[in-house]
């Protein structure tokens, strides 16, 4: 029993189904956190847009790409002693380097000895002993720029929630500033020989769509036979798309990407108490409701599954209550596919 158990989850003698997972922020590491346990050959694809907090001032000061998405993949996939793991979570709290991060520092260092950034993000990799693999999604200097339905147009990621407060309107599109960026090859090479594709969670605009972006990843999403799931957010997010339902999550996605780029959709179905929605409610969140027939229209399928943390405070992804279930349903959709 054992044995049958290990074999659904891809742990034992096999090294399991390659799984990558694309996205940035919070969502991803959560995600890679509970994967981790259960799926060790990962790749991580991190955007790399952000120009905000600690990282925004490491990008403007070493003319690096910023380090924050990237550091909390790393730990999320960390298989160090707990005491480095919480130096490098380690933030300060008083002096020129008020709010900084040590990793984001640590980071940086190792890029300054390095040829190049991602080669930076491997050598941090080593040093933490991680699960898997992290990449950048590209080491080129891109920033974010979002279009608004009254005509604005606002560049860099850390002002888009700030100006879609402010004016109250909604995002129309997003797209890189330049226009142009290559992938990294390993993250177009990883894409391409996967066998589970995740997109998400994460912020939809600033995490998921801005991968899509970048020359090189929708193409080799599209010619890969992987299974292909993307993960809705559990609630909507301020500044980004209140109101939103999944089928607006999707279609979004599938607008930037030019095209259908995923079969299939995990939505929580596990509902918060209303004390906990009432909390999220002042701050404009609410759940994300389904609006499955429009979503059935666009040729995905919703998949529902209890993927939620304890709901007592936070309405959030549990990471082994998700990681479980991707794998659950990549075996599901390709229970004879082979690997090693």
């Amino acid at each position: 029993m054992v044995g049958e158990s290990n074999q659904i989850l891809g742990i034992g003698k096999r090294r399991g189904p390659a799984v990558v997972c694309i996205g940035g922020g919070t969502g991803l590491s959560t995600l890679l956190r509970g994967l981790r346990k259960v799926a060790p050959n990962i790749t991580a694809i991190v955007t790399v847009t952000d120009d905000g907090g600690g990282s925004g001032v490491l990008r403007g000061e070493l003319g690096m790409p910023p380090p924050g998405d990237i550091r909390n993949c790393l730990l999320a996939l960390s298989n160090a002693e707990p005491t480095i793991e919480r130096l490098l979570s380690y933030r300060f709290s008083s002096g020129n380097l008020k709010g900084q991060s040590f990793g984001n520092l640590f980071l940086a260092a190792i890029n300054g000895i390095s040829e190049s950034f991602d080669k930076a993000v491997a050598k941090m990799g080593e040093v933490l002993s991680i699960t898997g693999r992290v990449l950048p999604v590209t080491i080129e200097d891109i920033r974010l720029w979002a279009e608004f339905e009254d005509g604005r147009i606002v560049i860099g990621e850390s002002m888009i929630a700030t100006a879609k407060a402010r004016k109250q309107s909604r995002i129309k599109r997003v797209g890189l500033a330049p226009g142009y960026a290559n992938a990294l090859p390993e993250c177009v090479e990883a894409i391409k020989n996967a066998d589970l594709i995740v997109l998400g969670p994460g912020s939809l605009y600033t995490s998921i769509i801005p991968n899509l972006l970048v020359d090189g990843v929708v193409d080799a999403i599209k010619g890969s036979d992987a299974v292909k799931l993307y993960i809705c957010n559990v609630m909507t997010e301020p500044g980004e798309t209140e109101g939103y339902s999944v089928f607006e999550h999707v279609w979004e996605i599938f607008g930037h990407a030019g095209g259908k780029i995923f079969d299939n959709c995990l939505v929580n179905s596990e509902p918060a108490p209303p004390t906990v929605l009432n909390k999220y409610k002042i701050s404009g969140a609410t759940p994300v409701h389904e609006d499955g027939e429009k979503v059935k229209k666009l040729d995905v399928k919703i998949i529902r599954a209890p993927i939620a943390a304890d709901l007592s405070s936070l309405a959030r992804h549990d990471p082994d209550k998700l990681a479980r279930e991707v794998l659950r349903i990549f075996h599901e959709k390709a229970p004879t596919r082979t690997y090693e």
